[in-house]
């Protein structure tokens, strides 16, 4: 049942739907939005700060708690740059590592999952526990005063937000579940730990990484882009948007008719926990950098955005379920995931071109609206990982979002 605190902020949220729908003008004091400079999304060298400074820092999505099935299962992510193995231990924790040998780089495993009750180098036969020890050296004897406890594989911070695997390679960084501040507080009611994995597959791009993004933390496209698809259902005028701490946000379109329940959908299992609220209007959650979450009570589609290169993408796009039974899937999961990649295609289908269109000399940056609030939001976010005095001056954005940033 839902408590009522949760259920005075749906009130409130209601309200400013209402205020939203019937507005001539964005909210008083709001700012104008400066422009985004176009070298945020080709330049080589402000690209290179990106990556080392925000995704080499950033909790990334692995994976499902599903793909480890059992005490020795693994399975090897490259989606974030680096190869990095994934398992469970024989104590059943899950723990991640570098897919790299300590002596001299080999990778520890080939294939894309599997079992073991260990690793074991392919190149010169260097064996580590799950847990990551090293604990055994071919011819040792040729390596005097050799500490094998010094040898141990390098980790990687993994943890999880329900049955929902993250990584993130800055040992420093703030726990996952505190990074996401007030967010947690309103995914409690989706169950995320009790959800199987359904379906994921994958889809590559020629566009830069923030291109694709972007038109996942808006709505104002709607009626271009999805002219025959959502925008039959959803109120994009009526959106509302909550913008929280360290670049993480919430858009909530309601739709045009409350009472609409998606036939697609109709017999499905659903999470018992689900709020009218969440059930009646289209929320995407934004865990920052690349993560994007619209849940519904049948079903949640898990969206990552990974840079393949300056100018190449790769989306992945997964779905976790309640009750779901891999062996016996609901017989409506198939037109489910058909009718998601339809409405996927429709967003990437102008990627490449838009691409074309900013590296070229007619596009100097973007001038985004009061709609478009939560990408401003996510480049401030950027600067402030990269360290604005790091930051070559044309290429900065004006912090001007602090006061509308709620951190409750």
């Amino acid at each position: 049942m839902l408590d009522l605190a949760a259920d005075r902020g749906h009130e409130r949220d209601l309200d400013r739907m209402a205020w939203e729908r019937d507005r001539t003008t964005p909210p008083e004091g709001f700012p104008a939005l400066p422009t985004i400079p176009a070298a945020r999304y080709v330049d080589p060298d402000f690209l290179e700060l990106e990556r080392q400074a925000m995704w080499n820092k950033a909790w990334l999505y692995a994976g499902h708690v599903d793909q480890l099935p059992e005490p020795g299962s693994w399975f090897l992510t490259r989606n974030t740059g680096t190869p990095i193995v994934v398992c469970r231990t024989l104590s059943g924790e899950i723990k991640a590592f570098y897919n790299t040998c300590k002596h001299r780089g080999a990778p520890l495993v080939k294939e894309d999952q599997g079992t073991s009750r260990g690793f074991v180098c392919g190149y010169h036969g260097w064996s580590y526990t799950l847990d990551g020890k090293l604990t055994a050296v071919r011819d040792k004897r040729d390596f005097p005063d050799f500490d094998m406890a010094c040898h141990s594989l390098s980790a990687v911070r993994c943890e999880r937000l329900g049955s929902l695997i993250f990584l993130n390679g800055d040992p420093q960084a703030q726990p996952l579940i505190e990074h996401i501040g007030p967010m947690a507080a309103h995914l409690e009611e989706l169950q995320l730990e009790t959800l199987r994995l359904v379906d994921s597959r994958s889809y590559e791009v020629d566009c830069n990484v923030k291109v694709l993004l972007d038109a996942f933390l808006e709505v104002y496209h709607l009626k271009s882009i999805h002219e025959n698809t959502v925008d039959r259902f959803l109120d994009h005028r009526a959106m509302i948007v909550t913008l929280w701490p360290n670049g993480h946000s919430r858009m909530v379109t309601p739709n045009r008719r409350p009472d609409w329940v998606d036939p697609g959908t109709k017999g499905m299992p659903e999470i018992p926990t689900v709020s009218e609220f969440t059930a009646t209007n289209n929320i995407s959650y934004h865990i920052y950098p690349n993560f994007v979450m619209p849940p519904a009570p049948t079903g949640i589609p898990l969206l990552q955005f990974w840079p393949l290169g300056p100018r190449r993408t790769r989306v992945v796009s997964s779905w976790v379920a309640p009750d779901h039974d891999p062996a016996n899937p609901h017989p409506l999961w198939e037109t489910r995931i058909k009718n998601w990649e339809r409405i996927l295609y429709e967003d990437l289908q102008f990627a490449p071109q838009i691409q074309e269109s900013v590296e070229g000399p007619g596009f100097a940056g973007m001038s985004l609206n009061y709609q478009e609030r939560r990408i401003y939001h996510w480049h401030e976010e950027l600067d402030r990982r990269i360290g604005a005095e790091h930051v070559p001056p044309a290429a900065r954005v004006e912090p001007v979002l602090a006061p509308f940033v709620e951190h409750g």
